[in-house]
């Protein structure tokens, strides 16, 4: 694959369909199937980000282009402006505003990423209400489980390849942003912020505790 670092919040990488097949894809599969094109395309952001450090965060405005021999990505971060109410595009540099969009990608991966538009309205929803979280080590599970307070999270527990993923939801109704902050900050002392979505999870991952995770925890784990 090769990557092409445009600014600070934009970056424009091209991989072959014959990489793609190589990587266990399937060249048609990655046009019409969800779950597949977006695990190639997080597989490919990971890449990103080990090469030119590029962290896939906040909301993504994502531009595809496919060609005869494989498909061109352009992918820039939206800001949040300087009022902290709303989130600004970085306008790219006159190499790439032309790049064509291909629908048939963009409808795959919108209701994610937000590639057409609207990113001030979707992006802020997306933003904040849950969040997915790795533990290299069962024991960090555990002793996040016994952190007060953290039973007003929603939660799932999952295990794949190797890991434990942590899927929390916070119930806004029930908490006040400043509430949000501070348990999104414990949550990040014992786990990690990842690029994987939870929909791959739930399709390759196994379910450990499906409810109730930390009370669930603390009961086994004293």
């Amino acid at each position: 694959m090769e990557i092409e670092r445009i600014n600070e919040h934009t970056v424009k990488f091209y991989i072959s369909y014959v990489d793609i097949e190589e990587r266990g894809f399937d060249r048609e599969e990655i046009w019409y199937n969800r779950e597949r094109s977006e695990e190639l395309f997080w597989e490919m952001m990971d890449e990103v980000h080990q090469e030119e450090e590029f962290a896939a965060e906040g909301p993504l405005w994502i531009q595809v282009q496919a060609l005869d021999k494989g498909l061109e990505v352009l992918v820039t971060k939206a800001q949040l402006s300087k009022d902290g109410q709303k989130f600004e595009l970085p306008v790219p540099d006159e190499k790439i505003k032309d790049i064509p969009v291909d629908e048939r990608i963009e409808e795959m991966l919108d209701q994610h990423f937000n590639p057409r538009g609207d990113i001030e309205e979707e992006a802020l929803e997306d933003e904040s209400l849950d969040f997915l979280l790795s533990f290299g080590d069962f024991e960090d599970v555990i002793s996040l489980s016994h952190r007060p307070g953290i039973d007003s999270l929603l939660a799932k527990l999952y295990s794949f390849e190797g890991k434990y993923y942590l899927y929390v939801e916070f119930p806004e109704e029930d908490l006040e942003e400043e509430e949000i902050d501070n348990l999104l900050s414990v949550l990040l002392e014992y786990g990690n912020e990842t690029q994987m979505t939870i929909h791959r999870i739930e399709e390759y991952g196994k379910v450990i505790i499906e409810e109730d995770v930390f009370v669930t925890l603390r009961k086994y784990f004293s």
